[in-house]
């Protein structure tokens, strides 16, 4: 038995071992601290990455904005700091910081420069994703930070360092918040700033962690107390941090499964022949969701919504209110006539020439918007977009129209109507795109 664990040991030990291909201190320490300040070359590479970035956001090219994050230089004062903190080089914390703020401000002043002067001012996709930062930013920021110190820290060095730049993402964030300050949008400054702090935090947590482990000499505070305070502000920066990435991501991951079990209820147990489901909003709060539908066609009985509502918790929607509207006599309901004037308008607009199967139109799939909207409208209280199937009674032919159903807090003025309807029609490549505000 005792063989047994010690080859398992050894195993262990050979696959798993940080010690045997490990660089020299002296040298891991010396070759941080050269990649630590920003002039010269390293801050004119910073902001040629910074504008190419911008770009990417921009144009929401995937392949640019990657590129961008391979050149920039932003890494070295990250792990600059978390090795200060893990050898207890207070001098080279101060270097790093001073050198990191510097780097940080220019970007962000490079940024809204661009974003200023770039003819094109809507909010890409790959923008809007790097506003609602979450639990997995933290989870992806630690993971690369650990990977690019050990890949630092070896004799050989690997293709982990780039690897680490492009997941970590640290230049996206910060031309984001170029873009906030360029359009006025506060929350995107706000969002993207806090995205960017988490990655340099938890890179900085990642690198002390492995710099610990590793058991780098430490330099020795003079004054007790004064060591035991700047760790304990450390920890207190990292919970800080940490906290609110951490309720982000309950209220994504549980806002997302409401959603889910919302639509398999609609599609399995609203599949009428003659009544159709026009619009859907998926209501989610704290103080309990809803599900608020708009049918049209032959109006269901008291029964059958009574009836409806008691399968809610076999799809564990047991504390969701289901409300449906359908006739054109409630309060509340929407007026049936100023959806049937847009959705004609639309028809005869349309050309007559076009084609495209209605048939498949139909049923292509509406992509998530609710993180886009959200960043875009933060007024926006819910929406829903669906294609709608046109018969034409004189020549039997169909048409389709993406009809969208947005309700504000407050009302929207004019002519952010039209750029909205300009954005989810170049959003959602929809032909005949109508819009239906309920304010």
């Amino acid at each position: 038995m005792n063989e047994i664990y010690l080859a398992i040991k050894r195993f262990l030990h050979y696959r798993f071992s940080l010690i045997e291909d490990n660089a020299e201190e002296t040298d891991t320490i010396e070759s941080i601290r050269k990649n630590v300040e920003f002039k010269g070359a390293n801050l004119w590479t910073l902001i040629f990455a910074i504008f190419i970035a911008s770009i990417g956001l921009n144009v929401n090219s995937t392949a640019v904005i990657i590129g961008a994050m391979l050149i920039s230089p932003l890494m070295g004062p990250i792990m600059g700091v978390g090795l200060g903190i893990g050898i207890n080089d207070i001098e080279l914390v101060k270097k790093a910081g001073r050198n990191l703020a510097i780097a940080t401000v220019i970007s962000i002043i490079t940024s809204t420069l661009y974003f200023w002067i770039t003819p094109l001012h809507d909010a890409s996709s790959e923008l809007l994703a790097r506003t609602s930062p979450s639990i997995w930013d933290v989870f992806i920021a630690g993971l690369g930070g650990l990977a690019g110190i050990i890949a630092a820290t070896r004799k050989e060095k690997s293709n982990a360092i780039p690897g680490v730049a492009i997941a970590t993402a640290l230049m996206p964030p910060l031309c984001t918040a170029g873009y906030g300050l360029a359009s006025g949008n506060i929350y995107f400054f706000i969002g993207a700033m806090y995205l960017y702090f988490i990655n340099s935090v938890f890179i900085c947590v990642a690198t002390y962690l492995i710099v610990r482990y590793l058991n780098f000499h430490k330099k020795e505070f003079e004054d007790k107390a004064y060591g035991s305070r700047v760790r304990r502000y450390i920890l207190i920066i990292v919970l800080i941090t940490a906290a609110p990435s951490v309720f982000l991501a309950y209220r994504i991951v549980d806002r997302s499964i409401f959603e889910n079990n919302a639509r398999a209820f609609i599609e399995k147990e609203l599949s009428y022949s003659n009544t159709q489901v026009i619009t859907r909003n998926y209501k989610y709060s704290r103080k309990g969701n809803e599900i608020d539908l708009l049918l049209l066609g032959k109006e269901l009985t008291a029964l059958q919504i009574d009836s409806l509502r008691k399968k809610l918790p076999a799809y564990k929607l047991e504390k969701t209110q289901l409300k449906i509207r359908q006739g054109l006599n409630a309060k509340n309901e929407l007026d049936f006539s100023q959806i049937k004037a847009s959705i004609l308008e639309a028809v005869y607009k349309k050309d007559s020439t076009g084609k495209e199967d209605a048939y498949q139109r139909i049923n292509m799939p509406i992509p998530d918007l609710s993180k886009e909207l959200k960043s875009l409208y933060p007024e926006l209280v819910n929406y829903s977009i669906n294609n709608i199937e046109i018969k034409h009674l004189d020549t039997n032919r169909l048409d389709t129209v993406t009809l969208a159903f947005l309700n504000f807090r407050h009302p929207v003025a004019n002519t952010e109507r039209i750029r909205l309807q300009r954005w989810l029609k170049s959003r959602l490549k929809a032909d005949s795109l109508k819009l239906i505000f309920d304010n």
